[in-house]
């Protein structure tokens, strides 16, 4: 059997929700502040200097940290926090959400008829313990004519995934192949978050 505490997922994502839901996992929603009056919770902005790896690991632990205090500060029953965040990167840079159509025909763009890193990082928060781990992932994407990248930003599917596009949706038809984890690459890797959560229970 599967991890059978109940835990708080400190992310707005549907496909997170979805892949919990698929391993049986029990969940309640704990969402952060994205916004004003008093601004975000956690800033995903990239320090200058630092690598992909290093970014998504230190993003997805403050995002674990402000989750587990925000349900200390509204008297919520104490359970573990599981967060995570999700990075793009081809040639070492990091491809974040797209602002707008522009920035995602560039990305989809860079990405097409090249190989790129998924990389998810996921954290589990409870007490005064916290483990981590981060799965990394390729993709490799067929050659795309402007037409079809242009179309593909026609949609709303680019403009809430890093990198500018969702394995799970439209942009399948684009990947020649994966070499990881397909739910690591939705954004939260099934295997790795099981493994993490028992190994948590039984610390």
């Amino acid at each position: 059997m599967g991890y059978q505490q109940k835990i708080y997922l400190a992310s707005k994502s549907p496909r997170r929700r979805e892949l919990l839901r698929q391993v049986g996992i029990d969940f309640e929603v704990l969402l952060l502040r994205d916004s004003a009056p008093r601004g975000p919770d956690v800033t995903e902005i990239v320090l200058p200097g630092e690598l992909p790896d290093v970014y998504v690991a230190r993003v997805t632990q403050e995002k674990a940290v402000a989750a587990w205090n925000a349900m200390l500060a509204r008297h919520l029953p104490p359970r573990p926090v599981l967060a995570a965040d999700t990075t793009v990167v081809i040639n070492q840079k990091i491809l974040g959400k797209p602002a707008d159509r522009d920035a995602a025909i560039a990305m989809l763009s860079q990405l097409a008829g090249s190989t790129h890193q998924v990389l998810t990082s996921i954290a589990v928060k409870y007490q005064h313990q916290l483990l981590q781990c981060t799965q990394r992932s390729e993709v490799t994407f067929a050659p795309l004519s402007d037409a079809q990248i242009t179309a593909y930003c026609d949609t709303a599917e680019p403009y809430d995934k890093a990198g500018g596009y969702g394995i799970q949706g439209m942009a399948a038809r684009f990947i020649e192949h994966i070499s990881g984890s397909y739910s690591g690459i939705m954004g939260l890797p099934l295997f790795e978050t099981c493994e993490l959560l028992q190994s948590f229970k039984n610390s």
